[in-house]
C-alpha cells in the first residue's frame, strides 16, 4: 500500500514539475523499447502479409519470387491494396493523405513535440497495406511517424513542456530508425539532423539511450546482421580516384533532385486527373496501384522496398543498362506510389536508385580508368549515401546508416565526398530536403530556419489588446487604419501580420470581425507593433536556448 502511495505521488509529482534529469533517462529508456518493439512489429506485418498475399517464403526475395506468378495477380493485388488504403484513408484523415516524417518534423518545430493520433494510426495501418501488397515506397517513413505518436502520448501524459516533448520526439524516433536499420548511431543523428534539426548536447545522452535500447530489440528480434551483405571488400585507389567521387556526388545529388521533384509532379498530376474526371478520393490509390501491378508485369523489381535490387546493386550483379533502366524504373514506381497517395516512405527507395546511379556511374568510370579505379561497387556504395543524403536532407546521419547498413567503413572516405557534394547540391535545388519542400509545399515554411516559421504558431487574438486599453490608439485612428486595409482578424498569425506592419510602416493594426452587414467590419482590439516584435523575440530566444543547452 505504502508502495502504491509513493508511486502514485511520484507519478503525480513528475506530472505537475516535469521529470528530474535522472528520471528522464530512464523514462528515455522506455519510450525506446516501446518505439523498437513497435518497429519490429511493422516490420514483421510487412513480412507476414507478403508471405500471405504473394506466397513466398522468403521476402527479402520478393521480385524473384513474383516472376513465377500469374500475371492476372501481379497486375491486381497492388489495386487491390490501393483500394483499401483509400477506404482507410477516406474515413480516418480529413484530407485523405498518408502521414510521415515531414509530419513528425512539423510537431517537433511547432506543436511540442506532439503528433496527431487518428490520421496516424491509419496512416501506418495504408502503409504496412501498401508495402505488403506491391506499393514501391519504404518503411522507415511509417515507423517514424508510429514512434513519434507513441512518444506523443507519453508527453501527454506527463504534461510535458515543448522542450521535453521534442526531447521524446526525438528519443522514440532514434529508436525507431535503428530498430530499423540495426543502426544506433545513424538512429541517435537522424533524430537531431532530421527531426529535431539540432544537436543539443542535453537531448543527446536520452536519445543516444533510446536508439542503443531500439538496437537491441532489433537484435534480440532479427539477430545482429547487416541489412545488405557485400561480397567482397572495397578498395579506394588512393587519393587519384577522389575526384571521380566528387562528380559522383555531383550526379548523384541531380538524381536525388530528380527523384523528389518526380514525386511531387506526380502529386501534382495526380490531384489535377482527379479533379478533372471527378475521381472519389477513394479510387485514387487503386487507381496508382493498377497502374504499379502493370508495370510490375514486365518490371516485377519495383515491387516492395527494393532490398534484392540494391543487394544486387551492391553485389555488382547488375550490368550498366539494367541498372540505369532499373534507377529510372524505380524512380517512376515511386512516383505512382507516392504521387497516388498510396503509404510508405521514401528513403529505403533513395538507397535502391543511388545504389543503381552509383553503378552505373561505377561500370563508366571503371571502364574508362582502369588502372586508376577501384570496385564498380564501391561507387555504389558511395551512390547509395550519396543519393539517400540529398533526399533526406541529412548528410552526417545518411553517412553512418550507411556504414551500418552495409558493416563497411573501410571506404568512409569516398563516400563521405559523395555525399558532402550530392547534399550541398541538392539542398540548392530543392527547399532542403524532401519532407522539408513538402511542408513547404502546404504553406510550412520550416526550411528557413525558426525566423520564418515561429511567426505562424503566435495568433493575432493571444497578442492583441482590447481598443480600450490604455495603450491602444484613438478610435479615429483605429477607424482610419481599416479603412486602409490595414487589419487582421483574431484568429490570422503573426505570419500574416508582419508584412502588413512592414508595408505601412504604422505602429498597430485593428483586429477586426468581418461580417455582411452595412456597418463594415466590427473593431474588436488592436495588434501594436511592439507587442508582436516581443513574442517574436521571445519565441526566438528560447529556441537558441533550447538548440544550444
Amino acid at each position: 500500500m505504502r508502495l502504491r502511495n509513493a508511486l502514485a505521488e511520484s507519478w503525480s509529482l513528475i506530472r505537475r514539475r516535469g521529470p528530474s534529469k535522472f528520471q528522464f533517462w530512464f523514462i528515455a529508456l522506455a519510450v525506446g523499447v516501446a518505439s523498437g518493439y513497435a518497429a519490429v512489429a511493422f516490420m514483421t506485418g510487412i513480412e507476414l502479409l507478403q508471405t500471405a498475399l504473394y506466397g513466398t517464403d522468403d521476402p527479402r526475395r520478393l521480385h524473384s519470387f513474383v516472376e513465377t506468378l500469374p500475371w492476372f495477380w501481379v497486375l491486381v493485388l497492388p489495386a487491390i491494396g490501393g483500394l483499401i488504403v483509400g477506404i482507410l484513408l477516406t474515413r480516418f484523415t480529413p484530407d485523405a493523405r498518408v502521414r510521415g516524417p515531414a509530419e513528425v518534423i512539423e510537431a517537433s518545430a511547432m506543436k511540442e513535440g506532439r503528433v496527431e493520433r487518428r490520421a496516424g494510426l491509419a496512416s501506418i495501418a495504408a502503409s504496412l497495406i501498401t508495402l505488403s501488397s506491391g506499393g514501391s515506397s519504404g518503411r522507415e517513413g511509417p515507423v517514424v511517424h508510429m514512434t513519434g505518436m507513441i512518444a506523443g502520448w507519453v508527453s501527454n501524459r506527463l504534461n510535458a513542456d515543448g522542450v521535453t516533448g521534442r526531447d521524446l520526439l526525438g528519443c522514440a524516433v532514434a529508436a525507431g530508425v535503428a530498430a530499423s536499420f540495426n543502426a544506433p548511431l545513424a538512429g541517435a543523428l537522424f533524430a537531431m539532423e532530421v527531426v529535431l534539426r539540432h544537436f543539443s548536447v542535453h537531448a543527446f545522452a536520452p536519445i543516444a539511450i533510446a536508439a542503443a535500447s531500439g538496437s537491441v530489440i532489433s537484435r534480440t528480434s532479427f539477430g545482429d546482421v547487416t541489412e545488405f551483405a557485400l561480397r567482397e571488400t572495397n578498395t579506394l585507389g588512393f587519393y587519384a580516384e577522389l575526384p571521380a567521387f566528387v562528380l559522383l556526388g555531383l550526379v548523384s545529388g541531380l538524381v536525388a533532385v530528380t527523384l523528389m521533384r518526380s514525386v511531387f509532379l506526380a502529386e501534382d498530376a495526380a490531384t489535377a486527373m482527379q479533379a478533372r474526371l471527378s475521381l472519389p478520393p477513394v479510387l485514387r490509390p487503386a487507381v496508382s496501384g493498377l497502374l504499379l501491378g502493370a508495370l510490375a508485369l514486365g518490371f516485377p523489381h519495383i515491387i516492395g522496398v527494393g532490398y534484392e535490387t540494391t543487394s544486387a546493386a551492391l553485389s555488382g550483379d547488375l550490368v550498366l543498362h539494367e541498372a540505369v533502366v532499373f534507377a529510372v524504373l524505380k524512380v517512376i514506381a515511386v512516383s505512382i506510389t507516392m504521387g497516388g497517395r498510396m503509404g510508405g516512405g521514401i528513403f529505403s527507395p533513395a538507397l535502391m536508385v543511388g545504389a543503381l546511379t552509383g553503378l552505373a556511374f561505377g561500370s563508366i568510370a571503371t571502364g574508362v580508368f582502369p588502372e586508376m579505379s577501384g570496385s564498380e561497387t564501391l561507387y555504389a556504395l558511395a551512390g547509395m549515401g550519396a543519393v539517400a543524403a540529398g533526399v533526406l536532407g541529412a548528410p552526417i546521419s545518411t553517412t553512418l546508416i550507411v556504414f551500418e547498413l552495409t558493416g563497411d567503413w573501410q571506404t568512409g572516405l569516398a563516400v563521405m565526398v559523395a555525399v558532402s557534394i550530392s547534399t550541398s547540391l541538392s539542398s540548392r535545388l530543392v527547399d532542403r530536403s524532401f519532407f522539408l519542400t513538402q511542408l513547404e509545399r502546404r504553406g510550412i515554411h520550416l526550411a528557413a530556419g525558426p525566423q520564418a516559421y515561429l511567426l505562424a504558431m503566435f495568433k493575432v487574438s493571444s497578442v492583441m489588446k482590447s481598443p480600450d486599453h490604455p495603450k491602444a490608439p484613438s478610435e479615429d485612428r483605429v477607424r482610419r487604419a481599416v479603412n486602409e486595409a490595414l487589419f487582421v482578424a483574431p484568429g490570422d498569425t503573426l505570419e500574416k501580420a508582419m508584412p502588413l506592419f512592414e508595408r505601412s510602416n504604422g505602429d498597430f493594426l485593428a483586429v477586426v470581425r468581418l461580417g455582411d452587414g452595412a456597418d463594415g467590419p466590427e473593431v474588436l482590439g488592436v495588434l501594436l507593433h511592439v507587442d508582436a516584435l516581443r513574442v517574436f523575440n521571445r519565441a526566438l530566444a528560447a529556441t537558441a536556448a533550447e538548440e544550444h543547452s
